[in-house]
């Protein structure tokens, strides 16, 4: 078996050998390692379809063996959020890891042939985990991922490509190194996924490598590609290096100096910049010593010949992969940044997703051309949070779902992602449409617009609400102060959520607020103190667009996706269940979510029953919650029925749904209308939001009873009376809240520590 492993691998301080059959690590002299390739490539060459029979039934026993021995998602979730009074940042290498790696790397391995390495930090991941290949840009150290490898290593099994510095391996050659391995993986475990990360030239292999092998399970991560040489300012290099002397070339610092002309001084500051990310690099400015320690590795890294090498081969990547996009079928995910030094990345983004048929994009504004090399940047994060990590052929969203880090989850709850879209661009919507002197100053032909061309308003009104990203600051949670309230065993009403069952399933059924404000106080409130991920049945859309155009682009939902969100479906609600999850369901979905004026705490549930057989199956306890205070955030004065009336909407809210999987096509009455729309709120003074967890009933044993279909209609009524009367409950108790306005809870907050729990009205 070993003899079907990838074709070389580097020992060193903090490098280790990809195990073999055995498992153990083995340190070795490189030059002998080397020498032993062409049989290793050779015999992985000459697999039999018997060892591929034999590798798909080894794969089908895994899957059994995980899913008798998986547990329970509410006992994994409880665990490591454990202690989240002290969540410390997760500890990853730096720049100068980086650096000194690079250094010792150069060392050990001048010349030969290009190889593969497995870091040490990547040895906890588990048996199915599927097999990362990192292909690394132009520097060629494979450490591109270096402050990415502890966290990569616990659900990848890594190996990364290792070119050194004298090596002139063509581009060709490069891909059918990389094609060898992949065949070869491919056929020890035909059912696992390979995912190649590749990294600007690394990129262009991955793209070559996917069109040639098109029955291969493959996911590309491809980050700032360069199949954008053709518009890079480093081309401009090329002429210049051939004709700049060694000497000249190595004192970097006294070229950038002595040099004159504004196209080298340009050409070699964007080199530079390109390698030091502009923030690191700022910072490592103040240590002199440090940084001239850093500009002599990547002199060594990057010699005159080998950039020159570098450049060329960019040229010729880019063209191979350029003419063989039509053949790429795969998964694609393209990470650019908008200060790339090197490549025009975003715009060649926007150029692959049209290209490629499964390609998804995520920008990164600040960030330089080495992106993996900066602090804010964590690709585990995005890979879960674009839904991009699955150990099968296909993506299951129960079992292949990883929840969110503790420091994940600190992260996003000091940002409020969450409310990214449904605060911010309902309030911006609301001030174009109500704020009239707003409207002049933003399209000062907006009357002449609706009257003489509803297509330039439409245009116009969309541009405008889909550039600004408005992202509502930390406070917003506190100046809402919710407030929960749960229902005790034995009927007993009390603050907090002591009365939530711990353990799992549970299906909790509500009231969907006015685009779900309410999700993201309950979501944090959950994990908060009951150490409890509610996962979310949503809607598809927050999963998949059927074709480009009006809706918001996918990234809008990463925030749901990465907190456990799973699209509405029968196979996920079942999974969910049998998973003993805590699954949080809307029977209203997008009628009620997106209601019309004058029915806020209205119910659009459907005539017939959807959850409570399901519920039954797995003896799932069924929470009824009512939560209540959009009306006093926000006041709607621009809905449904209004927009539908003016022609230039209507057209809009028409291309806005038909993007979108439709749901409910088979139903009857108002839970059918699921056009999909942006209703326009006039902003309050925040009031407070006020939940309230009804007792848990009880499904388990009732799974011969509730098979009768007037008895399980019965449970769905009375759950949804519940509901009502949750909601009916803290409508008529807010009353007497003497906190229910901001004022007195900021003047509360002023003098106990805007830290402190603000009182509510007595139970």
């Amino acid at each position: 078996m070993a003899a079907t492993r990838a074709s070389l691998f580097l020992a060193g301080s903090s490098l280790r050998l990809a195990a073999g059959k055995s498992g153990r690590n083995r340190h070795v002299n490189l030059s002998r390692r080397m020498a032993a390739s062409a049989e290793r490539i050779s015999a992985a060459e000459t697999v039999t379809t018997s060892l591929i029979e034999k590798g798909k039934l080894l794969e089908e026993k895994k899957k059994k063996k995980k899913k008798k021995g998986r547990k329970e998602e509410s006992e994994l979730i409880s665990n490591v959020y454990s202690n989240l009074e002290e969540i410390k940042e997760e500890s990853r290498k730096t720049l100068k890891d980086y650096f000194q790696e690079c250094k010792d790397l150069i060392i050990r391995s001048n010349d030969g042939p290009p190889r593969w390495f497995s870091p040490l930090e990547c040895c906890s991941h588990s048996r199915d985990s599927p097999l990362l290949l990192f292909l690394p840009g132009i520097d060629g150290t494979g450490l591109g991922l270096i402050t990415h490898h502890h966290k990569l290593g616990k659900i990848f099994e890594m190996w990364c490509l290792h070119i050194p510095v004298k090596d002139t391996t063509s581009f060709t050659d490069l891909v059918k190194l990389v094609e060898r391995t992949v065949r070869s993986e491919y056929t020890r475990s035909p059912l696992r996924p390979i995912y190649l990360v590749g990294e600007s030239l690394g990129a262009c292999i991955a793209l070559d490598v996917a069109a040639r092998n098109p029955d291969v399970d493959l996911v590309l991560i491809l980050v700032n590609p360069a199949t954008s040489f053709g518009g890079s300012r480093l081309q401009s290099l090329i002429p210049l290096l051939e004709l700049m002397p060694d000497q000249l070339f190595l004192s970097l610092p006294e070229m950038l100096n002595l040099v004159s002309g504004d196209l080298l001084r340009m050409g070699w500051e964007n080199v530079v910049k390109g390698l030091l990310p502009l923030q690191p690099f700022g910072e490592l400015s103040q240590d002199l010593t440090a940084m001239s320690s850093y500009l002599s590795v990547l002199a060594d890294m990057l010699p005159r010949e080998t950039l020159l090498w570098k450049l060329q081969m960019l040229k010729s990547a880019s063209a191979s992969a350029n003419s063989h996009l039509h053949a790429v079928k795969v998964q694609a995910l393209v990470l650019c940044s908008g200060k790339d030094q090197l490549f025009p990345s975003q715009k060649e983004a926007q150029r692959l997703r049209h290209m490629l048929p499964k390609c998804h994009i995520r920008m990164f504004e600040e960030s330089g051309h080495f992106l993996f090399l900066e602090d804010n940047v964590d690709l585990v994060t995005i890979i879960k949070a674009t839904s991009f990590y699955r150990r099968g052929k296909y993506l299951d969203y129960v079992s292949d779902y990883m929840p969110p880090t503790p420091y994940e989850f600190k992260k996003i709850q000091e940002s409020n992602s969450i409310y990214k879209l449904t605060v911010g661009r309902v309030y911006l919507l609301s001030a174009l449409l109500i704020n009239m002197p707003l409207v002049d100053r933003l399209c000062s032909h907006w009357q002449f617009l609706i009257l003489a061309d509803s297509v330039s308003f439409r245009n116009t009104l969309f541009l405008i609400i889909s550039s600004l990203n408005i992202v509502v600051p930390r406070w917003v949670l506190a100046v809402t102060s919710p407030v929960m309230f749960s229902t005790l065993e034995d009927g007993k009403v009390v603050r907090g959520l002591a009365g939530i069952p711990l353990q799992g399933p549970v299906l909790y059924v509500g009231y969907h607020m006015l685009l779900g404000f309410e999700l993201a106080p309950m979501v944090i409130q959950f994990l908060m103190e009951r150490k409890i991920l509610l996962r979310g049945i949503a809607h598809p859309m927050m999963f998949i667009k059927l074709r480009e155009g009006k809706m918001p682009d996918l990234a809008a939902f990463d925030t749901f996706r990465l907190m456990g969100a799973v699209p509405v479906s029968g196979p996920n609600f079942y999974k969910l269940l049998s998973s003993k999850s805590h699954v949080l369901l809307y029977p209203g979905g997008v009628r009620e979510a997106l209601h019309r004026k004058g029915e806020e705490y209205k119910l659009f549930w459907p005539e017939q029953s959807e959850f409570v057989r399901m519920a039954s199956k797995f003896g799932a306890k069924i929470v009824p919650f009512g939560v209540v205070g959009e009306d006093d955030v926000g006041e709607l004065v621009f809905d449904y029925g209004d927009q539908m009336r003016i022609p230039p909407l209507r057209s809009f809210i028409k291309e806005l749904t038909e993007e979108v999987v439709q749901l409910r096509t088979d139903a009857n009455g108002e839970v059918s209308n699921q056009d999909i729309h942006l209703p326009g709120v006039l902003p309050k003074l925040p009031g407070r939001f006020y939940y309230y967890f009804g007792k848990p009933i009880e499904t388990e044993g009732r799974k011969q009873e509730l098979r009768d279909r007037e008895k399980c209609h019965e449970l769905y009524l009375h759950v949804k009376s519940e509901v009502e009367r949750c909601m009916a409950y803290l409508k008529e108790e807010r009353e007497k809240d003497p906190y229910r306005n901001l004022l007195p809870r900021l003047l509360y907050q002023a003098t106990n520590g805007f830290t402190a729990e603000v009182p509510t009205f007595e139970l």
